[in-house]
């Protein structure tokens, strides 16, 4: 049987494009363990897919994970939009390159390894789990400016 763990991830940008961060809450448990990084140059979107690819990374084996985020982006994006971008060869219904590709692509290694239950809630609306990814995302974002 798996282990079941949950993720909270959330993604912050100085700017977008500017300094930017990621941050990630896992909890297995009552256990809780927080990660959080950033980048010089990036954007809202790339922190936000960062956080998720961080998060599922951190795990060391194959797990039954809950994963939630407050982006809409990266949950339409794992489950409605991924299967039509590799379809097409990573272009839109419009026919333009997916923009972020790289990350996505690691996502998707990731979101193979584990069965994964994608959900999304609010930003900013108090869910205490959010906030913490929220702080870390910031921190990695503050890391990274000068």
């Amino acid at each position: 049987m798996k282990p079941k763990v949950e993720i909270f991830t959330d993604g912050a940008c100085k700017g977008n494009p500017g300094p930017g961060g990621w941050g990630v809450l896992l909890r297995c448990g009552i256990t809780e363990k927080e990660l959080y990084g950033g980048e010089r140059q990036t954007t809202n979107n790339r922190m936000e897919l960062k956080a998720a690819i961080e998060g599922l990374k951190a795990l060391t084996k194959p797990c039954t994970v809950i994963l939630t985020t407050d982006s809409q982006y990266v949950r339409k994006g794992i489950t409605e939009w991924l299967s039509g971008w590799k379809r097409k060869n990573w272009k839109t219904a419009g026919g333009q390159p997916v923009k972020n590709q790289d990350l996505w692509q690691l996502l998707d290694e990731q979101n193979s390894r584990h069965d994964i239950d994608w959900r999304w809630i609010k930003g900013h609306a108090g869910h205490r789990e959010n906030e913490i990814a929220d702080q870390l995302a910031c921190l990695g974002a503050s890391a990274h400016q000068r």
